[in-house]
């Protein structure tokens, strides 16, 4: 019977991240939180704008564990609007930086997820910041599973519709399953963590939109 399992879960105290943080516990995980702001509840705070903040994110979390990587990360924090360097460094940097540290480990296999957006899984170019770095998370996301397959896996959940980001107003498209819920998001994520013989694995949660090719919102 193994030892209680840690998660560090970015961007886990609202929104899709808490519905995830949530599901982890009742699964039996200690979770870790992170949050730039310091109002949040967050177990840590840590502004991924920054060069090094990934990196002090990380040191944080080791010394919360007593110097022991954490056994899964969720690369969950994003950002939706904003300059396009303050959203590239948040949605597509901290989460490469923190799964190439998560890499680094000496003991035992861990194991990443990243959270993406099904519009970016239909092979069209980008249109604007936000959807470039869930681009290049996505690609970031395989290239991982295969350079850190020694030391840990690597997927991805990629939602559609369920939450409006907040401050935007949206068409959700034609969803032939309904309207997913946080809930289903965390049940992925759940999923992968657990799924010992999965890595490069990406898990469309969008009610069925990208089996329509419909996934690229207007």
């Amino acid at each position: 019977m193994r030892g209680e399992r840690t998660v560090l879960v970015t961007g886990g105290t609202k929104r899709i991240g808490k519905a995830i943080a949530d599901a982890l516990r009742a699964d039996g995980w200690r979770v870790i939180t992170s949050s730039h702001r310091e109002d949040s509840g967050a177990d840590i705070v840590a502004d991924l704008v920054e060069p090094l903040g990934a990196a002090k994110l990380y040191s944080a979390c080791l010394r919360m564990l007593g110097g022991n990587p954490p056994d899964a990360l969720v690369n969950n924090a994003a950002l939706f609007v904003g300059d396009d360097a303050t959203i590239e460094a948040v949605n597509f940097e901290a989460p490469r930086k923190l799964t190439t540290l998560m890499a680094g480990r000496e003991t035992g296999r861990g194991a990443v997820v990243n959270i993406l957006d099904c519009r970016v899984l239909g092979g069209m170019e980008p249109r604007d910041a936000y959807e470039k770095s869930k681009c290049e998370l996505l690609e970031n996301t395989t290239k991982s599973a295969a350079l850190f397959a020694d030391t840990i896996r690597v997927n991805a959940v990629a939602p559609g519709p369920v939450i409006a980001p907040e401050g935007v107003s949206e068409k959700a498209g034609e969803m032939p399953l309904g309207r997913p819920r946080l809930e289903d998001v965390a049940c992925a994520v759940v999923f992968l963590l657990e799924a010992n013989a999965t890595t490069g694995c990406i898990i469309p949660v969008d009610g069925g939109q990208s089996a329509l090719g419909d996934n690229r919102l207007e």
